[in-house]
């Protein structure tokens, strides 16, 4: 699997061409094997954000991150991605979200938990910025959680 076909997958996604981008996503993911962990990654944190049922979106944050102790920083830099342990916060904040939004408070508190030990590892960016909203927005969801999914709060 080359990178360049999970990007231009992506690429069609971001571009409004949602059901092509994630049928090819789907495609990159069918052509990968047990041990691509790095695309395999990748592809299922993408494909995660493309469900339209909570079960498979949860399912594909889960393969991603089952995926993730497998790589090391050499794996993932051809995406621009500079340390595996960064890539780590986003994969529990997804989880975390999903967790929540299906009522499981445990496995979205445990998430957000683990997800919080992992901040140190990103950058002081926009990115790392983006993260740590997300992880504080989370954070209060809890605390007075409404079933509203992260990515549509302001």
């Amino acid at each position: 699997m080359v990178w360049t076909q999970v990007t231009d997958a992506v690429a069609l996604t971001q571009s409004g061409e949602v059901q092509a981008g994630k049928a090819a996503l789907e495609e990159c993911w069918a052509a990968t094997s047990s041990d691509d962990h790095a695309v395999r990654c990748v592809v299922a944190h993408y494909l995660a954000d493309l469900q339209d049922d909570l079960d498979i979106e949860i399912a594909w944050d889960e393969r991603a991150l089952a995926e993730l102790p497998h790589l090391r920083d050499e794996d993932v830099a051809g995406l621009g991605i500079t340390s595996v342990a960064g890539f780590a916060p986003s994969l529990h904040l997804n989880l975390g979200d999903g967790y929540l939004r299906r009522g499981d408070l445990g496995r979205a508190r445990e998430h957000l938990t683990r997800g919080r030990a992992t901040l140190g590892a990103l950058a002081d960016d926009a990115y790392g910025v983006m993260i740590r909203r997300g992880f504080d927005r989370l954070g209060a969801r809890l605390d007075d959680p409404d079933g509203t999914p992260l990515r549509r709060r302001p």
